[in-house]
């Protein structure tokens, strides 16, 4: 019985250590994924001189549940609608930035030797910039409300959502052992298919599973079926041959769109920082100081690699995204180190067993050093850009410095095309995807066991397959009509139908061609449940078809489902315009103009709590205005010099880079600190009896100073009564009287001893 798990031993060992070093890193104010690694290192069993893990397997098993649940933490961040809205200058920095690393890590594994996973790995992780260290860079330095930090947070969200996708790449080629198109195609064909498939099936059921059971979840329970909608996703994924950190992401964006997502990034944040301490731990376990000595010199190539070429390349790709020069090279220079996903991919190479054992601890220390030298790269992007304008034509700055990235004009009718043919093919593909995942699932799961239970009654499969055909076809009807009929009657529709009659016959053309497709599922379906002639089963095609696009309730089925989607998919931006947490609209305007707004909350303890803007003279000091403070569910647009801030309040203010980041400066800077002498100021209630040399008697409470003078107040006087009697202020104060009196413990013996 008095036997302990060696679990718990390595547990509490891991997390003691990583407690005491990443209290030291706090200290130094540096990242605690570095104060993680060198914990992992301290634990390992390449430390001689301190205790080491017993079972790492185990603990290999906790790092890969807290990758899991960092990926869960990211989905939860990621926000589809984000992405969208972004368009395409930050898609265009991040492609040019990750296809550009690859290639130069492909070239440095090469140049050394490294076999041909190595190198490809090894361009994966250099790909990949630390999220969680830039925006701590950021936030030190502060820099997160200038207009190039959002540019690069932006970016750094696609280059998450495309490391992804990578994962999913490399254990493809990793499980392929050959990199033909081919097999690159059939790949992303999967990824497309069942990422739509899972985003749309998730916003359609989990945000209105929630809805329908939000009166009965508390924190508990929310944590509790989040998590495990996080895990029953992980499960999914790696059954279609997915990882499970795959699969945790994407759950985690789907409960992204949920109206309780800020509940649940909350309540979840405890659980990653655990499991991810774990993790980062388990990176700094595998570190050997010999591989570090042997290759010494990949480390510095490396390292010089990402500093040289996320400098260039990514100035480049910001430059092609329609920055400026000095913006693009400040994101650019911003991005030059790696974090946490090459931990990630890294460990994929190594559970895949396709990369060499000492490439994860050459990364690991290619990340610690780019980490340290973060800070330095960020200043140094000013200097390079004021040496760069020394040297090259002022007609190219020009250029640069006024090119923004933008489509030519085109006209009404073109515009109209554009929009009409993009929502037609977005439309036909999800429901596409929709029917094809509905098919797999009833021809795989449901026609078995209506043929045996056809067979058993009638003695034949046929009625089995004729209900499974029927069933399946009631099933996707909506899908299939919505790919017909949907769009036929939008606005781009209508302009494009009467304002030319050339136009007529292309907007027929692409109703047949959806016909056409809605007709294929239903031969398809025809075909493979029946023996009819093929003239029957066109006949039997047209009837369907004819009746999906009549029938008033699989309209009405179609449009009923289409709208829930759409609920669900705008709860959570509903909740923000409730909240008063959504940004104005008229902010994009400002932009042009070098200003944009800023979002910071009153600190808890700052000195501007409890004062007015008229006080607190922001114009005068800082020239920024505030347009809007949000407190809790009140939202006080243009507030005036009268309007109180308290703390935590949200305020938006408008400003350029420089303004802002003074302001945000100088409200970390001013706030009252915590007093080291706190006990002092505990409140104690005592009798005080006054006797006849007292200097109060003859006095009236008011004119005593026992408020004004010693800073305590009386709350009552004792007469004998079972309660306290309240005194008046007027009461002369008499011989004898028993008050009662609260205050701090000095200023109560310097009352009696003046008594």
């Amino acid at each position: 019985m008095n036997n302990i798990s060696p679990l718990i031993v390595d547990l509490a060992l891991i997390l003691i250590v990583a407690g005491i070093v990443t209290l030291v890193f706090k200290r130094l104010k540096q990242p605690l994924v570095l104060g993680y690694i060198v914990a992992g290192f301290i634990v390992s069993p390449n430390m001689p001189l301190t205790m080491s893990v017993v079972d790492k397997a185990d603990i290999h098993t906790w790092a890969d549940i807290g990758v899991m649940f960092l990926l869960f933490s990211l989905g939860l961040d990621f926000s589809i609608k984000k992405i969208l809205k972004m368009g395409v200058a930050p898609a265009v920095a991040a492609v040019t930035i990750i296809f550009s690393m690859v290639a130069l890590g492909g070239g440095v594994g090469h140049a050394f030797g490294w076999t041909r996973m190595d190198c490809i790995f090894l361009g994966g992780m250099l790909a990949m910039s630390s999220t969680t260290i830039i925006y701590k860079a950021f936030n030190d330095m502060g820099l997160s409300q200038q207009k190039f930090a959002s540019s690069v947070m932006s970016v750094l969200i696609l280059e998450d959502i495309l490391a992804i996708v990578m994962m999913v790449m490399l254990s493809a080629i990793a499980g392929g052992g050959a990199l033909s198109g081919g097999q690159m195609l059939q790949s992303i064909m999967k990824i497309v298919f069942f990422l739509v498939l899972w985003f749309v099936v998730g916003l359609y059921v989990v945000p209105s599973f929630l809805r329908a059971v939000r009166k009965l979840i508390n924190d508990e329970t929310l944590l509790i079926v989040a998590l495990g909608l996080c895990c029953l996703m992980a499960v999914v994924s790696t059954r279609v041959g997915f990882s499970a950190a795959f699969g945790a992401f994407v759950m985690g964006s789907i409960l992204a769109e949920t109206i309780e997502a800020e509940r649940i990034i909350k309540l979840v944040e405890p659980v990653k920082n655990l499991f991810g301490a774990i993790f980062f731990v388990s990176v700094g376990m595998l570190v050997e100081p010999k591989i570090l000595v042997d290759y010494a010199l990949p480390i510095v190539v490396i390292v010089m690699t990402i500093l040289i070429g996320q400098a260039v390349f990514g100035s480049i790709g910001f430059l092609l995204s329609g920055q400026s020069l000095k913006n693009a090279m400040r994101c650019g220079f911003s991005m030059a180190q790696i974090g946490e996903f090459a931990f990630i991919i890294a460990s994929l190479g190594l559970s895949l067993g396709v990369i060499s054992d000492f490439l994860y601890p050459v990364v690991v220390a290619v990340s610690v050093v780019t980490t340290f030298l973060t800070p330095y790269m960020i200043r140094a992007a000013t200097p390079c850009y004021d040496g760069i304008v020394k040297v090259i034509p002022h007609s190219w700055l020009r250029r640069l410095e006024h090119r923004t990235m933008g489509t030519p004009e085109t006209s009404e009718t073109k515009a109209n095309w554009k929009r009409l043919i993009r929502s037609m093919v977005m439309n036909t593909l999800i429901y596409s995807i929709l029917s094809v995942a509905v098919i797999a699932v009833m021809f795989n799961f449901a026609l078995a066991p209506l043929r045996l239970l056809s067979t058993s009654v009638t003695g034949s499969h046929w009625a089995g397959n004729a209900v499974c055909g029927v069933l399946t076809l009631l099933i996707i009807a909506p899908f299939l009509r919505a790919i017909i009929m949907k769009k036929n009657h939008s606005e781009e529709a209508k302009a494009l139908w009467t304002e030319n009659r050339m136009n007529r016959l292309p907007l027929f053309f692409t109703m047949i061609v959806r016909i056409v497709i809605a007709s294929s599922f239903v031969f398809y379906i025809a075909t493979y449940l029946t023996r009819f002639t093929t003239g029957l089963i066109f006949a039997i095609v047209a009837a369907v078809i004819g009746y999906m696009i009549l029938s008033r309730n699989i309209k009405k089925r179609s449009i009923s489902l289409e709208r829930r989607f759409i609920q669900n998919l705008q709860s959570r931006d509903v909740a923000a315009r409730v909240h008063g947490d959504r940004r104005p609209l008229f902010e994009q305007h400002l932009l042009d103009r070098d200003i944009h707004i800023g979002m910071f909350t009153i600190p808890e303890d700052s000195t501007w709590a409890g004062k007015t803007l008229k006080e607190l003279k922001f114009r005068n000091r800082f020239g920024i205005h505030v347009s809007s403070i949000i407190r809790g569910v009140q939202h006080i647009n243009i507030p005036t010099g009268s309007s109180v801030l308290f703390p935590n309040d949200k305020i938006q203010v408008i400003g350029d880079d420089e303004q802002l980041a003074n302001f945000g400066k100088t409200m970390k800077a001013e706030i009252n600190h915590e007093d080291p002498e706190i006990e002092k100021h505990d409140m104690k209630l005592r009798q005080l009896i006054l006797s006849g040399s007292s200097p109060f008697i003859g006095k009236t409470l008011s004119e005593s100073g026992i408020r004004d003078i010693y800073n305590c107040m009386v709350v009552g006087v004792e007469e004998g009564q079972e309660k306290l009697t309240m005194i008046s202020p007027s009461r002369k104060l008499c011989k004898g009287d028993i008050l009662w009196v609260v205050g701090e413990p000095d200023a109560l013996k310097t009352l009696e001893s003046a008594e």
